[in-house]
């Protein structure tokens, strides 16, 4: 199966490309993508892929969004996550999480994927990765807020435990393979 990503995320990129090898997943090339204006995960997907499919009709389109939210916070960053101060969104998370305790620091990745296909048809797969934030950032592998969310059953930051370990176990990894089970 061949398809095009819309998004400009290289780290999404390779992710997608390991979680769904049975695909060929290029990059749209594109520098105008829609903002990000909707009220869910589905519908930034939804919006980014419909973007894709207008430049790229006939193909395969997959659109995602995807977001941490936070216990202490309300769910915060949620569906504002990659908006969330900028280059400094770790750094942001930790502030205002300090002195923040126990269950409250509790998180989740979720991802939404949203597939159209060269007919129309629209699919999609959502995947949800529990866990928790760090006290500080700790490993260099993966992207985002990977470097101080620690996944549920484990001891270390999704930094730390790397990209082979992200490209079968992150809510992306999930939310592919939803997505591939969705399909006919």
């Amino acid at each position: 199966m061949r398809a095009v990503l819309a998004s400009a995320n290289p780290g999404k990129l390779r992710e997608l490309r390991h979680a769904l090898p049975d695909w060929e997943i290029e990059p749209l090339e594109a520098d105008d993508y829609p903002p990000e204006t909707g009220e869910t995960y589905y519908d930034n997907a939804r919006a980014k892929a419909l973007f894709g499919r207008e430049r790229e009709a006939g193909r395969w389109v997959l659109g995602e969004d995807s977001g941490l939210e936070v216990e202490g916070l309300d769910g915060a960053p949620g569906i504002k996550s990659a908006r969330f101060a900028g280059g400094m969104h770790v750094e942001r998370l930790l502030a205002e999480l300090e002195g923040v305790e126990g269950e409250a620091r509790g998180a989740r990745y979720v991802c939404e994927l949203v597939a159209l296909s060269p007919e129309g048809e629209e699919h999609r797969g959502t995947g949800i990765l529990e866990g928790r934030i760090a006290e500080q950032p700790s490993g260099s592998e993966g992207f985002g807020f990977d470097p101080v969310f620690i996944p549920d059953g484990e001891e270390r930051t999704a930094a730390e435990l790397g990209n082979a370990w992200k490209a079968g176990n992150s809510h992306r990894a999930r939310a592919a393979r939803a997505l591939a089970e969705a399909l006919p």
